[in-house]
């Protein structure tokens, strides 16, 4: 077992194991997903990011910021150019590779955003970039680097000062909920979280990772890229493409390499259950998979039920599942639980939840919504519930927002000082300690967290609170041809009303087959009997339609947005009901004894959550939002 050295900056730590386990492999990047492998040694990774940052030296931009743009085949090419930033004292930028004008666009967006003077790329893309970016200013040049070509020797390098406070690079946000800020993330920053991290999985100089993720996400740099490397061990990728083309690759990955450490979104543990035939299931040996993290959007239990059911023949344990939370604004991490231990679930009554209240049931059933821990804080990082409105801490049997105080909080938005205050440096009554507001909903039980979903996400309908997640799940599985993880709810103003929409997914198989008018009263009726909403509008869509983050996310305000405009889907249906209560349940009842019991059985659920309503869009704990 090594002893943990305590390290200032990631810089020190690389120097450190090139000095200590030069010949050792650090990364292995498999080219075609599956056996064309390329090996990149702790040494020649030192000797690399050397050559790279004395290029940036000669320049003269240390303090400045690199925009990092390289293909997901380039995953090499992009760790060197990521480390060879930091031993030149200038703070990385990593961006997604463009693969359409909207994405073009985006890079221009951040390259503006964060000034940068110089672009490290891969020479396949260097014509074709330089024909698309423009300089941030016609005064200002746009240096230009390729690094897989040319170099100048490593030993023209001149080590930095840098301190642990020193900003490392900018980690934009996913833009899930609005448009993407970049994170100032320091040396101490990312070296506390990777820290937690060790502590939390359970890693030790034995672990192996294999990681598929995009490098220049958090959950793919920090988790697959640095954490390995705060380790010393060695660690096995593949582009995402890869793995999206063909699911199986992960898993088979994970077998051949004996790997102990791996996971990613909810979605891809659906992929892998869905496109991993029992042939290819029959080869595998995932007996050594003890840590499947799971973060980066809500993790259900239906997924991990299937999951285990699906691979438990080849070895595959429940408890190596690890429901996680965390996200950029604080570096990654923020909680998890206990290595190797069960999930805990919390089975809370759904009406209740609807009004914020956290009403914990000891067994689930049809008025129940089952939530799944992402378990706890480690070291000193703080979570509290708090009204986001009065900045009041909640009781522990309400919702409220996650706020998250400790010293792998990034330093704030870059430039951005009014969205800075805004967000990291939220206070509690009585208390000077600054916060980040995580924009997330969710409850403290037993000591560990429960997310319930987004704050700018949450609909109100009919005066209740539905969190959009929920409404999905429910439509999702209302036809065998509907994707899981591929449904967007959403609201659009009808006549001065909200009303609810929703775009589904639908597998490629049944897109011709599947006929919209069929099922949209059963889907409607689904709706709202489990949520008491109304249904105005389905749209079904080609599969992988839905815009999305780069980590996958959904991207909710854009989906309304393409609504507005008009979506050219498959199917679309409209409601032909009026949107009030009376009226839907005159449509799906007949009139008399059952109509009776059921407006007898709304109200009995009304007074059960005492009445309180969402009137004036006001939060349930107090105050308007």
């Amino acid at each position: 077992m090594q002893t943990q050295t305590h390290y200032t900056t990631l810089v020190e730590l690389l120097c450190d194991r090139a000095a200590k386990q030069a010949q050792q492999p650090a990364y292995t990047f498999l080219l075609d997903g599956e056996d064309n492998a390329q090996v990149l040694t702790y040494g020649a990774l030192d000797q690399q990011a050397r050559s790279i940052a004395a290029h940036l030296q000669r320049l003269g931009l240390q303090g400045s910021r690199a925009i990092l743009i390289y293909s997901y085949q380039a995953g090499l090419e992009f760790i060197a150019a990521f480390f060879g930033c930091l031993y030149a004292g200038i703070v990385a930028v990593p961006i997604h590779p463009p693969r359409n004008r909207h994405a073009i666009d985006e890079v221009q967006r951040r390259l503006r955003s964060c000034q940068a003077t110089v672009v490290l790329t891969h020479h396949s893309l260097l014509s074709k970039l330089k024909g698309q970016l423009t300089p941030c200013a016609p005064s200002e040049p746009l240096h230009w680097l390729t690094t897989d070509h040319g170099s100048i020797a490593a030993a023209d390098w001149q080590a930095p000062d840098l301190r642990e406070d020193t900003l490392a690079f900018l980690q934009y946000t996913s833009g899930s909920t609005g448009m993407p800020k970049g994170v100032m993330v320091t040396h101490q920053c990312i070296l506390r979280n990777e820290q937690m991290l060790k502590l939390a999985f359970g890693n030790s100089d034995a672990t192996i990772t294999v990681g598929w993720l995009p490098l220049f996400h958090d959950m793919g740099l920090i988790g697959n890229v640095l954490q390995p490397m705060y380790l010393g061990v060695h660690c096995v990728l593949m582009s995402p493409i890869d793995f999206v083309q063909k699911p199986v690759r992960w898993v088979q990955a994970v077998s051949r390499y004996r790997a102990t450490i791996s996971g990613g979104p909810n979605f891809a543990y659906d992929l892998l259950c869905r496109h991993v035939s029992e042939e290819q299931r029959s080869q595998l040996d995932l007996s050594s998979w003890q840590v499947a993290f799971c973060g980066a959007e809500p993790v259900r239990v239906a997924t991990i039920d299937r999951f285990t059911h699906a691979f438990a023949a080849c070895g595959f344990r429940r408890h190596a599942f690890y429901p996680c939370y965390g996200m950029a604004e604080a570096t990654l991490f923020i909680t998890g639980g206990q290595s190797l231990t069960p999930i805990l679930v919390c089975h809370v009554d759904r009406t209740a939840l609807q009004q914020n209240q956290v009403v914990p049931l000891p067994h689930p059933t049809e008025q129940t919504r089952s939530i799944v821990s992402c378990g706890h804080p480690w070291l000193d990082l703080q979570v509290a519930i708090v009204d986001p409105i009065s900045h009041q801490p909640c009781p522990p049997d309400r919702v409220g927002e996650i706020w998250v105080n400790g010293s792998s909080v990034g330093k704030g938005y870059w430039h951005q000082p009014d969205e800075t205050n805004q967000t990291f440096r939220a206070t509690l009554p009585n208390s000077d300690r600054g916060f980040l507001r995580t924009g997330d909903l969710g409850f403290l039980w037993q000591g560990n967290l429960f997310i319930t979903g987004r704050l700018k996400e949450t609909l109100i309908l009919w005066g209740f609170n539905h969190y959009p997640h929920h409404i999905e799940q429910t439509i999702e599985q209302a036809h065998p041809g509907f994707r899981p993880n591929g449904c967007a709810v959403f609201t659009v103003e009808v006549a001065g009303e909200e009303r609810l929409v929703a775009l589904q997914e639908v597998e490629r198989r049944y897109c011709r087959s599947i006929h919209i008018n069929d099922i949209a009263d059963s889907i409607h009726w689904a709706v709202f009997q489990q949520h008491f909403a109304d249904l105005y509008a389905i749209v079904l869509l080609k599969p992988s339609y839905l815009p999305r983050t780069s980590s996958g996310k959904i991207q909710r305000q854009q989906c309304q947005a393409q609504f507005l405009q008009g979506l050219d889907g498959i199917a679309e249906w409209r409601s032909p009901y009026a949107s009030d209560i009376s009226s839907l349940l005159k449509h799906y009842f007949n009139p008399g004894t059952h109509l009776r019991r059921y407006l007898a059985r709304f109200k009995a659920r009304v007074r059960r959550i005492g009445g309180r309503r969402a009137e004036g869009g006001r939060w349930k704990g107090g105050g308007e939002f």
